[in-house]
C-alpha cells in the first residue's frame, strides 16, 4: 500500500486545493477504507459556497463508501452486528457523543446528540484523512458503520439521503395519518424529496402529488410513483397553483405534505396544502436558511394540523434504509436515475458547481 493519499480539501469558500497525506496509522478499534466514491450532499453545496459552519480548511463528503483495507484487531462486526473482513465494503453513519441528554436518555434517538460526528463535517486535524473526497479515509472508534457488501456502488452512495428519507417517513407515520388511503404531497423534488417519494411508494401509498419548479425533477417523480406533478414556475400565483392542488385532492388540499426543500417562502406555503385535519412534516432545512411567516390560525389551529420535524437520521435507519432500497428495486423503481453524474476527484470544483447549479439529481465523486 502507499504512504500518502490525495485529498480535495475545501481551503475558502468556493476554492478547492489536491493536497497529499501521510496515511495514517491504524488502532485496534480503527479501521482504514479506500475510498470509492461519494455522493454530493445539499450542505456540502452550501459549505463550498459560504462556509456556515466555519470549517475550512475541510475534507468534505459524507455519502461515501469504499473497501475495508486496513482493520483494527478489535473490530469484527459493524453496528448491525454482520461480520466483517478485509475486502468488505461500508458506509458510515454518526458518531454519537454518549454523553449528552440526547445519547444517555432518548438513545433511540442519537441523531439529536449535542455533539454528533459526521465524516466529512471534521474540522482538519492530524489525521486529515476525515471525510470522503479523499483516496482513504479513517474510521474512529466507536464510529457507527454498515456492511454492504453485495450492492453497487450506485446503490451504496444512495444510502445516506436514502436514512433521510427513512428517518423522516418514520416521524411522519408517529402522526397516524399514513395510512393506504392517505393522499400525500411532496413538496421538492430534488434527492431527499425523490428518496421520500420512493419510500411512501414502496409502502404502497399511491395517492401523491409532487411540487417543483422543474420538468426534468417532475418527469422523475413521475416514475417513482407520483400520480400527479405541479411546476409552480407555470402559475401566476401560488393560489393559482393551490386550487389545482385542491381539485386534484377532493377540493381539501392534501393529507399529508413532505416539505422537502430549503427555502423558507416554500415551508409557509406547504401549510396552506394541508387539509383539515391532516399533517405535515419539515424535513427541508439542515442549516438556517431564514425564517417564514404562517397564519396560527388559518394554517394550524383551524385545520388542527399535526406537524413533526425530522433530522437527518439514526443508526437504526440505516437498515430500514437498506430493506428500503432492495423494495423499491423488487418493485422496479429506478432508483438508479437518482445518480445524475460521475465526475472524478481531482474534478471536485465541477462536481460541486453541478450540484450548486441544480444540474443534476445527485452529482457522485468517483475516486479511482
Amino acid at each position: 500500500m502507499k504512504e500518502t493519499a490525495k485529498a480535495a480539501v475545501l481551503v475558502a469558500p468556493g476554492k478547492f486545493e489536491m493536497r497529499e497525506f501521510p496515511i495514517p496509522p491504524i488502532g485496534d478499534d480503527e479501521m482504514l477504507i479506500k475510498v470509492e466514491g461519494c455522493g454530493v450532499c445539499g450542505t456540502d453545496g452550501h459549505e463550498y459556497k459560504r462556509d456556515p459552519f466555519n470549517l475550512c480548511p475541510v475534507v468534505l463528503g459524507h455519502e461515501g463508501s469504499g473497501e475495508i483495507v486496513k482493520l483494527g484487531k478489535n473490530i469484527t462486526k459493524d453496528s448491525a452486528g454482520v461480520p466483517v473482513k478485509l475486502g468488505d465494503k461500508i458506509v458510515t453513519c454518526v458518531i454519537p457523543c454518549g454523553h449528552c441528554d440526547a445519547c444517555r436518555n432518548t438513545p433511540a434517538r442519537t441523531n439529536l446528540c449535542e455533539n454528533c460526528g459526521v465524516y466529512g463535517l471534521f474540522p482538519d486535524d492530524d489525521t486529515h484523512l476525515n471525510g470522503y473526497y479523499a483516496e482513504y479515509l479513517k474510521i474512529r472508534p466507536n464510529s457507527t458503520f454498515f456492511n454492504v457488501t453485495g450492492l453497487s456502488l450506485d446503490q451504496r452512495m444512495l444510502i445516506e439521503p436514502a436514512a433521510v428519507a427513512v428517518h423522516a417517513v418514520e416521524r411522519a407515520k408517529t402522526t397516524g395519518l399514513l395510512n393506504f388511503n392517505t393522499k400525500v404531497l411532496v413538496q421538492g423534488c430534488g434527492p431527499i424529496g425523490l428518496m421520500v417519494l420512493a419510500v411512501l411508494r414502496t409502502l404502497g401509498i399511491d395517492k401523491i402529488i409532487a411540487v417543483d419548479g422543474n420538468d426534468n425533477r417532475l418527469e422523475l417523480a413521475k416514475e417513482m410513483g407520483a400520480t400527479a406533478t405541479f411546476n409552480f414556475t407555470k402559475y401566476a400565483s401560488f393560489d393559482d397553483m393551490l386550487a389545482e392542488i385542491r381539485k386534484e385532492s377532493d377540493g381539501l388540499g392534501a393529507g399529508f405534505v413532505f416539505q422537502c426543500t430549503g427555502v423558507p417562502a416554500a415551508a409557509a406555503n406547504a401549510w396552506k396544502m394541508v387539509r383539515r385535519g391532516g399533517g405535515l412534516c419539515e424535513v427541508g432545512f439542515f442549516l438556517p436558511s431564514g425564517t417564514c411567516t404562517i397564519d396560527p390560525h388559518y394554517d394550524l389551529c383551524n385545520k388542527e394540523v399535526t406537524a413533526v420535524g425530522s433530522w437527518v437520521y439514526s443508526p437504526q435507519d440505516y437498515p430500514t434504509a437498506f430493506a428500503f432500497l432492495r423494495r423499491a428495486a423488487g418493485i422496479g423503481l429506478p432508483m438508479e436515475k437518482l445518480v445524475t453524474h460521475h465526475i472524478p476527484l481531482d474534478r471536485i470544483q465541477e462536481a460541486l458547481e453541478v450540484n450548486v447549479n441544480m444540474q443534476g439529481i445527485k452529482v457522485a465523486v468517483i475516486v479511482d
